[in-house]
C-alpha cells in the first residue's frame, strides 16, 4: 500500500522539512517509529506530505512552501496542519496516509477534506522521531477513505489484531453535543437522522464544566512543552539549527506565534510555575470528567460535528457563524480539541456536502483506551450513514 507521509515525521530517504525554511535540508539517519513499523508490514512510503508551518496552525497555508489546496475547492484550505496527507488521500493518490494531531490536526483536515480520520488514545502508538509541539498531546495516527483502512492501521502499529465485528447500530447510545454553523447543521442534521433511522440511540447529553477545563489546560501547557521539546528533537536527530535559527528563519506567521506565546521573554511566555500548577492538576482533572461523563451516560461515544464550518477560502482568517464574527481557529478547534486534551479517541467520518459541495464530518469520541471498540463502531456507522462524493478532479 502506498502511503504518504507528514512532514514532520522522520523519513530517513527523503528531507524531514516541519514545512519550514530551516529545515528544507534536514535528513533524518532512521525513520521514525511509526514508518519503521509501516515499512515492516509492506508500507511504501510514497512520499512527504506538506504541512502547516511546525504544525503550528489548522489551515495548512504554508507561507514559507506555499498552500495547501482543498481537492474539493482548489480556492480552500484543507484544514491543518496535516492538510498535505488529507488533500493526497482525498484525491486518490493513495488510500492511507500518516498524519499527525496535537489539537485536532488530523481530524480538522480529515473533515475538510471528506474522508475518515483517528486519532488514537494518547500514546497508543509511537511518537518517536516526529518534530514535537507537546509530547502530553501530541499523537500521529492515520487519514483514509474507509474506516476499515483505519482500522486497518491501528491494527499494524498497535498490533491489535482483535477481530472488529459491525454490529447493527439498534439499541447503541450516543451522546448529542449541538453547536454549530448553519449550513453544517443542516448537513449533521441528516446524518444524525440516519444513524437513528439504523437503531441508534440519540440521547442529549450536558457535560458541565467542560470549556472551562479546556481553557485551564490546555494553551499554557502546549506553549511551554514547544519551547522545551523542540530543541531536544534539534539536538537528538542532530538537526545542525538551533531553536532561534528555526524561528529567526520561519515565516512571519509563525515567527509571531513564538516571540509572542513561546520565547523566554516573550509578553505571554509561560512561567515553570504556572506550568507546573496546570500540567498536576488540570489534565487529570479533565481526565477523570471524561470517565465519569462515560459511565453516567452510558453512551458509547460523544457525536459532534468535526468542525463548527466547512473549508474556508486561503487566507480567510475570520467567519461568521449565527451572525457573529469567529476567529478561524476557534471555529476549527472548538469542538475538537477537548478529545485530544483528554488524551481520548476520536474518529472523523464524512457525512455530506454543503450546498456549495463541501464536506461536512461528524466525530465521534469514546473512552480511553477504547480504540478497537470505537474502530468497530466506525465500521457500523460508515454503512449506515453511506458514502459522500469524491472530489471532481
Amino acid at each position: 500500500m502506498p502511503v504518504p507521509v507528514k512532514d514532520s515525521v522522520n523519513t530517513k530517504d527523503y528531507p524531514t522539512t516541519g514545512g519550514t525554511p530551516a529545515l528544507r535540508y534536514f535528513r533524518p539517519g532512521e525513520d521514525a517509529s511509526v514508518v519503521k513499523t509501516l515499512r515492516a508490514a509492506g508500507a511504501i512510503i510514497l512520499g512527504k506530505t506538506n504541512l502547516h508551518e511546525l504544525s503550528s496552525g489548522l489551515t495548512s497555508n504554508n507561507l514559507a512552501f506555499g498552500a495547501v489546496h482543498n481537492p474539493y475547492d482548489p480556492t480552500r484550505i484543507p484544514g491543518g496542519s496535516s492538510g498535505g496527507t488529507a488533500a493526497a488521500v482525498a484525491a486518490h493518490m493513495a488510500p492511507l496516509g500518516v498524519g499527525e494531531d496535537t489539537l485536532g490536526s488530523i481530524r480538522v483536515p480529515a473533515a475538510m477534506c471528506g474522508i475518515c480520520g483517528f486519532r488514537p488514545t494518547t500514546g497508543r502508538y509511537s511518537s518517536e522521531g516526529v518534530l514535537p509541539l507537546s509530547p502530553m498531546f501530541d499523537q500521529v495516527g492515520p487519514l483514509a477513505r474507509t474506516a476499515s483502512d483505519l482500522a486497518l492501521f491501528d491494527s499494524v502499529v498497535a498490533d491489535d489484531w482483535h477481530p472488529l465485528i459491525s454490529a447493527p447500530l439498534k439499541g447503541v447510545r450516543l451522546g448529542i453535543v449541538r453547536d454549530l454553523d448553519p449550513e453544517v447543521g443542516r448537513v449533521t442534521g441528516l446524518a444524525l437522522q440516519r444513524l437513528k433511522d439504523a437503531g441508534a440511540e440519540l440521547v442529549d447529553t450536558q457535560f458541565p464544566g467542560l470549556q472551562s477545563l479546556i481553557d485551564a489546560t490546555t494553551t499554557n501547557i502546549l506553549l511551554h512543552d514547544t519551547l522545551r521539546a523542540l530543541p531536544r528533537y534539534l539536538q537528538e536527530y542532530g538537526v545542525g539549527v538551533t531553536l532561534d535559527e528555526l524561528v529567526n528563519q520561519s515565516s512571519a506567521d509563525v515567527r509571531e506565534i513564538f516571540r509572542n506565546y513561546v520565547l523566554p521573554g516573550a509578553p505571554h511566555y509561560v512561567a515553570e510555575a504556572t506550568y507546573l500548577a496546570e500540567r498536576d492538576i488540570q489534565p487529570p482533572a479533565l481526565r477523570r470528567a471524561y470517565q465519569e461523563y462515560f459511565a453516567k451516560t452510558g453512551v458509547a461515544s460523544i457525536v459532534f460535528p468535526a468542525t463548527m464550518i466547512p473549508a474556508t477560502l486561503i487566507g480567510q482568517d475570520d467567519v461568521e457563524i449565527r451572525g457573529k464574527k469567529v476567529s478561524y481557529f476557534r471555529a476549527a478547534s472548538r469542538n475538537i480539541s477537548p478529545g485530544s486534551t483528554a488524551g481520548v479517541p476520536g474518529l472523523v467520518l464524512p457525512v455530506g456536502l454543503t450546498t456549495a459541495g463541501l464536506p461536512v464530518a461528524l466525530e465521534f469520541d469514546a473512552p480511553a483506551h477504547g480504540d478497537r471498540a470505537l474502530l468497530a463502531l466506525g465500521l457500523s456507522l460508515e454503512r449506515a450513514l453511506g458514502p459522500i462524493p469524491p472530489p471532481n478532479i
